[in-house]
């Protein structure tokens, strides 16, 4: 299976979507959407900002691995 290291996430505040790059060797916990200046965390049960906003997980779950 191929790991895709792009995600579209969608900021749940604005709507405002952004495709970005995952990182391979660390969960990313925040991020800020460029549009209103939210900050977004992982919702409960989600590594991570890519788990929860995210068009596709972030790439240790995409390998059925525990991420962090």
């Amino acid at each position: 299976m191929k790991i895709e290291l792009k995600s579209e996430i969608t900021c749940p505040n604005c709507g405002h979507k952004k495709v970005e790059d995952m990182p391979t060797n660390a969960c990313q916990f925040f991020y800020e959407c460029e549009n209103c200046k939210i900050v977004l965390k992982p919702n409960d049960g989600d590594c991570c900002v890519y788990c929860s906003y995210g068009t596709v997980p972030c790439p240790p779950i995409q390998e059925n691995k525990s991420c962090c």
